[in-house]
Parts: structure tokens; sequence; C-alpha cells
């Protein structure tokens, strides 16, 4: 995402500011520049509007968190592997990761009112698709359509905010979504649990996708009348080669990581996996030497603190996805857990991601880069303190015993959501920012879809047979505490100085 296609901002971040934030599951801010504030009088159905955008980022943040819980109900109804309980947590992300690339210049070619009401439309369908679902390859590839639209969708309502707002409302406006988002990746998995477990008119698993057909119709008809139809547009192209090498390059990578085992690893499967590598070296080349209008800003790829920033958001997001679905497959599968008993289960986890959230925002300028090693250490002690709580109680394991590993592992993400982005944005040129955020922003989508591959893949090789789930819980949990102790040591790579206060 090149730097002037950079005009969309996404929840979480504050007015005039290049903070960008994210919580639990949710997809982070792309940084935006100060508006000019303008001289015309403020849109008098701007709140509307504000509602109007914040529907679908609510659908989002709910899809995002509400899957793992659903998976295993899915699994016993429609049948499919262990492959299928990943595809549909890493279909939607995958999808989500390489659109959003090119998503927020769509907006600036076509208009972001036309590209919101063809995101929103294609989201709601899919949505039904997912809930209509008669197999785990329709599932799948309604999940995919589900990111792709969700992709289209999400830049555009933060660019239309900035075009309704005055300057000294939009700190108002875009703040308001922190806590709205917070809220939404809380109650998604306790809201997909109840549901499910409800089996409202019989639909069982298939009600947490239909709930946003509501909300998606009641977003395209306030869209409709609502949305502005003056557009601004921009003239400039589309990088579709660019697109399709990424796009490429990700599928080539995670396909073989989430069927790898099925398949038996067979030669073709680690041949994938070098192609997708190769791709990505590709992809950086191709961007580097490219006249088209570049996916990302070249000079960004030369740039040791951004590269550096990629490699850590890989990792930790990779991290996340992969246990907080682990962690779910365990609870609900291993310990047969009901989804709804599985979903407060983690109700203290997501209490520790929003709570820190809220100190560590105030801490990032001070500390700089030593508070990212802060949580990653906060998080790697609540994967040990995990591990060693499943190997003392084993299959007698109590939601109340789970709480302070839960806490303490919570508490450790939330210091990472947010600051990362601030400090890898810190060492960014301000031309740079649109594309350096857009691009940490897709790249934190893609490292989610990662660790479910690597890691579930992982978990499901160690549980195999049913009298290893405590051992095996207990491996994959001290393994996704050594990944993120490589994510600690990324973070030295990071330039060690205190940023300017927001």
């Amino acid at each position: 995402m090149s730097s002037d296609s950079s005009r969309e901002a996404r929840p979480g971040s504050d007015a005039g500011t290049d903070r960008p934030t994210d919580s639990h599951g949710g997809a982070t801010a792309t940084a935006w520049a100060r508006p000019a504030e303008s001289a015309e009088p403020p849109n008098p159905r701007r709140w509307l509007i504000w509602g109007v955008v914040l529907c679908p980022n609510i659908m989002n943040q709910i899809d995002t968190t509400i899957v793992n819980v659903a998976a295993p109900s899915v699994q016993a109804e429609i049948g499919g592997g262990n492959s299928t309980l990943q595809w549909l947590a890493a279909g939607y992300t995958l999808a989500f990761a390489v659109f959003l690339i090119t998503g927020g210049r769509l907006g600036d070619i076509y208009g972001r009112r036309t590209m919101f009401l063809v995101g929103a439309a294609g989201f709601t369908a899919a949505s039904v698709a997912c809930g209509l679902a008669g197999s785990p390859g329709t599932l799948i590839a309604a999940r995919v359509l589900q990111g792709a639209f969700g992709a289209l969708l999400i830049p555009q309502g933060m660019g239309i905010l900035k075009t309704v707002f005055p300057q000294r409302e939009l700190g108002t406006a875009f703040g308001l979504f922190a806590p709205i988002m917070g809220l939404a990746s809380v109650s998604g998995p306790i809201l997909g649990g109840a549901l499910i477990d409800a089996d409202i008119f019989g639909t069982g698993w298939r009600m947490v996708f239909l709930v946003n057909l509501p909300i998606g119709l009641i977003a395209l008809a306030g869209a409709v009348f609502l949305l502005p139809r003056k557009q601004d547009k921009l003239n400039m192209r589309l990088d579709l080669i660019g697109a399709s090498i990424v796009t490429a390059a990700a599928v080539l990578v995670i396909y073989p990581l989430v069927q790898g085992r099925a398949h038996g690893w067979p030669v073709w499967i680690w041949v994938m996996l070098a192609a997708g590598v190769v791709a990505f070296g590709l992809f950086a080349v191709y961007e580097r030497h490219t006249t088209r209008a570049p996916i990302i800003e070249p000079s960004l790829l030369r740039n040791r603190v951004f590269i550096s920033g990629l490699a850590i958001a890989i990792v930790f997001f990779g991290a996340v996805a992969g246990v907080v679905l682990v962690i779910t497959l365990y609870l609900q599968i291993g310990l047969h857990f009901t989804p709804v008993h599985a979903a407060l289960t983690g109700i203290p986890l997501s209490l520790g991601i929003a709570g820190a959230g809220l100190v560590a925002t105030k801490l990032t300028a001070r500390f700089g880069r030593h508070i990212l090693h802060g949580g990653l250490a906060v998080m790697i002690i609540g994967l040990v303190t995990l591990a060693l709580t499943v190997d003392h109680y084993g299959n007698t394991i109590t939601s109340w015993l789970l709480v302070p590993a839960h806490l303490l592992i919570g508490a450790g993400m939330g210091v990472i959501f947010g600051p990362l982005f601030r400090v890898v944005l810190g060492g960014v040129s301000q031309r740079e920012v649109g594309s350096a955020s857009g691009t940490l922003s897709a790249v934190q989508q893609f490292g989610g879809s990662l660790g479910v591959g690597v890691i579930a893949t992982i978990y499901f090789t160690l549980t195999a047979n049913p009298a290893d789930l405590t051992s095996g819980m207990v491996t994959t949990a001290l393994i996704v505490a050594a990944v993120a102790a490589v994510a600690f040591g990324l973070v030295f790579l990071l330039p060690n100085k205190k940023l300017a206060s927001w």
C-alpha cells in the first residue's frame, strides 16, 4: 500500500496523529496525516455516518474472534478434518491480508462510497453463505470471501469519516472506536458460544455467521442514504502485477502449512513452501524496481527498522493467533467444554489484553522498545504458567485454574498491540508512514494465518493420540513461548530511543 493511498485510518487511531492501536484480534490502524481544517460547515449527519462505519468494523471484529468457538461444532455437523478447523480461521485472515494491500487503493481509484457499498454487500452475502454452507469446502470458500470483502470494506469507512468530521472532532470520533472494538472482541466469543448452545431454530453454529445479516443490512441501508455522494477519485493505477505476486506467495506458504499433515508431507508440499518463499523474495525485488505505483514504498524495503518490525509482527501475531485457536480446541475437543463454557473461560485473557493495552498506551513514549520487551516477557511467563497448570491438573483442570495463565498471556499481548506499530513507525519518515502502516496491518493478518497453520498443526500432531492430550498441550504452550522468545530477541533490532509524546 503506497503512500498516496494512505488517507484512510482504522479503528483506534487518534485524530492528527500517526499512532495506530489494536484490540484483541482486530485490525490495526492505518496511520494518516493530519488533515487541514475545512472552512465548510461540518456534515450535520456525521454521527449517523459514524454509526454506519462502525457496523462493518463490529462485524469484522466479531468474525475474527467468534469462529474459534464455533469451529468444533462446525466439524461435528458437516465433517472435515483438522485442517478444516485451521482453514476457518486462516482462510479469513489470509484473504484479509492480501486484499487489504489493495483495498485502500481501490477506494482512491473508484471512490470510497462505491467501494464501501461493494464491500458491505459482499461481506454480508458471504456471511449468509457461511451460515448456509453444507460442506467444509463451501464454508471455507465463503470465509475467504468474507475476508476479501472485509479488507475492501474497512479502509473505506475510515477514509469517509475523515471527510465528514472537522479536525477538532476527529479525536473523539476515532477514539470511541477503541472501547467499542474492545467490547466486541470480548463479547464475540461469548456471543458465539451462547448462540451455539441456544440452538435458535435449530441453527446451531450457523447463527454465529447469520448474526451478521441484520448488522450488514443496517450498514448497507445507512450507506445508501447517508454516505456523501461526492467522491474524491485519484488518477492512479493499481499494481496488479505486484498484487498477484504477493497473493501467490501468501497462498504458496499457507496452503502447505495447513494441508501438509493431512497429505503426509509429500515432496510437492515442500516444493510449494519453497516456491512461496522465493515468490516473496521476487515481490520484494519487483517492488524496489517497478516504475508502476508500488504497493509498498520502495524505500521501506531498505529500512532496517521497518524490515525488523515486519519480522516481529509475523512472529508475534502468529503466536497470538495460533495459541488462541489451540486453547479453544483444547477446551472444547480435548476437555469437552461446551462452546459457551469455553468462551467464558477465555474472558480473563481478553480482560488482560484490554487492561494492559490501556496502560501500555501511556508508557510507550517513555520506554520505547522496552515496553515490547516487557509485554513479551509477561506473555512468555503466562505461556509457561499455562504449561505448568495443564501438566499439573491434566484432564481435571477447571476454568478457574486457568485464570492466572490467561490473565498473564492476555496482559502480555495487550502490551504489544498498538505500541509495536508505534515503535516501528517511529523509524520511518512521514512520507512513508501511510505505506508502512498499511503494510504492517497486512502482515499482521498474514502472521495470524501463518500461526494458525504452524501452531495448530503442531498441536494436532502432538495430540493425535487422545492419551497424549495433556502432554501435547503442554508442549504446544512451551513451543509458543519459544516463538514469543524469538520475537523478544528481534525487538533488539528496533531503535532504542524515546518517542515523541502523543
